[in-house]
């Protein structure tokens, strides 16, 4: 028999086993720091930019001295040189301007730029048709970044766009955290890994789980597919936490005569809890060895993704310091969507761009699915169903 507790309270028990865990980080170049999580605040050491700059080809001018112009009067300035690209520039006065070239550094003095669409050069003279407002068409120094800002916080991932707001700031190096390593289980007399004969399987969730782990900032190692064997189900998860910082199992978790994982990790260590009023996903378990989490998931594909993703991602959210998830955006449901089972349930759906959202029916066997969704739909444990129109929590498909 299982003895369920809620997904909130499963989500909290797995954080609190991460932030007791010692967590290891290392400074590693910014440039291969690419999907990892930061460790430590990232503070800007200078301005970015570091100095007024144009952002149109043409004139940098004072904008006083354009006040105006019109194409029938044009201001008549002084050109007095040129800045060329990456070279400090020099000043100018009242009547006078520079010629100038996107991100070329502004003259001292200088307050704005006139694009050159709207000036002619004749003789020494620019030309002004149209005026220009102080600050129009120049970026000022620290317009993107000041110095002393954190840019950048413990927990955020890296991505394309922070490598390349610290190239930005000379930042060459960063402190993350070290990947967790992770063992993926699958158990199951049916599962193969070759072409199934009459009543087997292919083993589906290891390379499931094994991806999804790794897409999360895990190191994932899969270990080969267990029969229901209760020895050798007890020598792989204790192998497994050895050497691993966490471990997961699929399969064997069900209340059946044949499934094992629970009781294994009875005798091997502790089981916290066992059981999980979510669908799919009721035949959660939740194991500690050795101060390790072992995490039974259920063998059904799509049953073993949604725990993980749903709850049991968030152990590797809390080592790695990032919040916990939440819906990303709340949905309108695009038809009845009936539901009485006593339990949180989820299921794949899509979002349109008009915000209406319509589930895909499907059992926990089926993976394909996944493909076919653009994100995940909640149903709350105490509704029975939610009516055509009802506002509904969603989630991200993947993480």
């Amino acid at each position: 028999m299982l003895n369920v507790i809620t997904r909130e309270e499963a989500v909290r028990m797995v954080r609190a086993l991460a932030q007791n865990r010692e967590t290891a980080t290392e400074t590693i170049p910014t440039a291969d720091a690419l999907g990892r999580y930061l460790a430590a605040p990232v503070r800007a050491a200078e301005d970015v930019p570091g100095f007024d700059r144009t952002t149109v080809d043409g004139y940098a001018v004072l904008a006083r001295d354009t006040y105006g112009a019109s194409d029938a009067m044009p201001s008549q300035l002084d050109v007095i040189g040129e800045i060329a690209m990456g070279q400090a520039a020099g000043a100018i006065r009242s009547g006078q301007c520079f010629r100038i070239s996107t991100g070329g550094m502004l003259p001292q003095g200088a307050d704005a730029a006139v694009m050159v669409e709207h000036t002619d050069e004749t003789q020494g003279l620019c030309l002004v048709y149209k005026a220009v407002s102080p600050g129009e068409n120049i970026t000022v120094r620290g317009a993107d970044v000041r110095a002393g800002d954190i840019v950048l916080t413990p927990g955020a991932r890296m991505t394309p766009a922070s490598v390349g707001v610290l190239a930005a700031l000379g930042i060459e190096r960063v402190e993350v955290f070290r990947p967790c390593s992770a063992a993926v289980l699958s158990t199951g007399d049916e599962l193969t890994r070759g072409a199934p004969a009459p009543g087997q399987i292919r083993d589906v969730n290891s390379d499931l789980l094994a991806s999804s782990l790794s897409a999360m900032g895990c190191a994932a190692d899969v270990f080969p597919a267990l029969p229901d064997d209760r020895g050798a189900i007890r020598d792989a998860i204790r192998s497994a936490a050895e050497t691993h910082d966490a471990v997961f199992v699929s399969g064997g978790s069900s209340a059946g005569m044949r499934d094992l994982t629970v009781s294994v990790l009875d005798e091997l260590g502790e089981v916290l809890f066992h059981g999980l009023a979510m669908k799919p996903g009721k035949p959660t378990i939740l194991g500690l060895l050795g101060g390790k989490p072992v995490f039974g998931l259920p063998g059904h594909p799509l049953a073993a993704y949604f725990v993980l993703r749903l709850v049991f991602a968030e152990y590797f959210r809390a080592s790695y310091a990032v919040p916990p998830d939440a819906p990303f955006r709340v949905g309108k449901t695009a038809v009845n969507i009936p539901s009485n089972h006593g339990r949180e349930e989820f299921c794949c759906a899509t979002l349109a761009p008009d915000g209406s959202v319509a589930p895909i029916h499907t059992k926990s066997g089926i993976i394909s699915v996944l493909t076919r969704s653009n994100c995940i739909l909640r149903i709350p444990r105490e509704s029975e169903g939610l009516p055509a129109g009802a506002e509904t929590e969603l989630y991200r498909l993947f993480l």
